[in-house]
């Protein structure tokens, strides 16, 4: 009764989608309805496409990669959250088990934690990974060998910029700021990332989307996690942008050559690195999101939390608002990674 009634109150709390979805030989749709949403009302082909399932199974996850496979070539790395031991909330492993056997030459990989954890050495690393069951395929953690450094282009000049035509508002945290991200070695081996998400909220970020999934997931345990915590492991918009900074280093190494899928499932307050003790989900399931526009992926979204019913967006928004968690999009358009306005695109 209760999977019955949230699927019941997901078609009926977001009558819109139907509003939202763009396709390029139908431009009559009516106009956005609802507050918050960046989707197109009609289809614009200056704007990225967002592929939406509402078919949250394997096949559903296959259906979104067909459509933004495109970049994905040579060998595959499929960058996800291995999470912590035991986590009540990992997305179902048939889900990427399935997808993975139909990509050639791919392989999971991930980077170890700065956080006290088994996922802080590769040893322990790998003995969890194999307890959540993501042992299927070969794993590759990334920082196994040691670390690389990845350039963040234009950053420096942007400051530089902003500080020398002082307004008196930067649209960015006074402070430190990367121009470069310590990022495991072994990243020089693949060709194409596939960022493949589970949505949720973050203690710090106040979401984890594909950028966190690549800015703090891809940074190496030892040094690459530091330089975007800091000292003290301080919160706020200045971790943010430092995480933001590391995901435009990712996604310039793989330019043309990277995709976002995004599952919109099992969707806590808390990250699957919260393990066993990550709160129980209080939104409703929603489906699965694609593209090739890092900023369209985690801002669709977003939209689509807001348009829950209100008793199930309360407390993912409130994680989200109260970590200053949105400023992620608003600091991803800042650096132009993408565009937070999309067609999305329902199949």
């Amino acid at each position: 009764m209760k999977v019955a009634g949230g699927a019941m109150a997901l078609v009926a709390a977001i009558p819109s989608f139907i509003q939202l979805t763009a396709h390029a030989e139908d431009n009559t749709q009516k106009p956005v309805t609802w507050d918050g949403s960046h989707a197109s009302s009609s289809y614009d082909p200056s704007k990225p496409n967002v592929y939406f399932t509402r078919d949250l199974s394997p096949e559903g996850v296959q259906k979104i990669y067909e459509k933004i496979n495109q970049g994905i070539t040579g060998k595959v790395g499929i960058k996800l959250h291995t999470g912590e031991p035991h986590g009540p909330n990992l997305l179902p492993i048939e889900y990427i088990k399935n997808l993975q056997s139909k990509i050639p030459h791919s392989s999971i990989v991930e980077s170890n934690v700065l956080y006290k954890s088994p996922r802080r050495e590769t040893k322990t690393h790998r003995e969890t990974i194999k307890i959540n069951g993501f042992d299927f395929c070969p794993v590759d953690i990334l920082d196994e060998d040691g670390d690389v450094m990845l350039p963040i282009p234009g950053v420096k000049e942007f400051l530089d910029k902003q500080l020398d035509n002082h307004t008196g508002k930067y649209p960015f945290e006074r402070g430190i700021h990367l121009q470069e991200i310590a990022v495991g070695k072994r990243v020089l081996k693949y060709d194409s990332l596939l960022v493949y998400t589970h949505f949720k909220g973050h203690t710090m970020g106040g979401f984890g989307g594909s950028l966190k999934n690549i800015g703090i997931g891809m940074a190496s345990g030892k040094v690459g996690k530091r330089m975007i915590h800091g000292d003290g492991w301080l919160g706020g918009k200045g971790f943010l942008e430092r995480m933001v900074e590391s995901g435009d280093a990712i996604t310039e190494h793989f330019k043309g050559h990277i995709a976002y899928i995004s599952v919109l499932k099992n969707i806590s307050v808390d990250c699957d690195c919260a393990g066993a003790y990550a709160a129980k989900p209080t939104c409703g399931d929603i489906g699965i999101l694609g593209s090739t526009d890092i900023l369209a992926a985690d801002q669709a979204c977003v939209d689509m939390i807001y348009q829950m019913p209100a008793d199930e967006r309360r407390d993912i928004v409130e994680r989200m608002e109260s970590r200053f968690g949105l400023h992620q999009l608003e600091y991803m358009e800042t650096l132009s990674m993408g565009s937070r306005e999309y067609n999305l695109i329902e199949i």
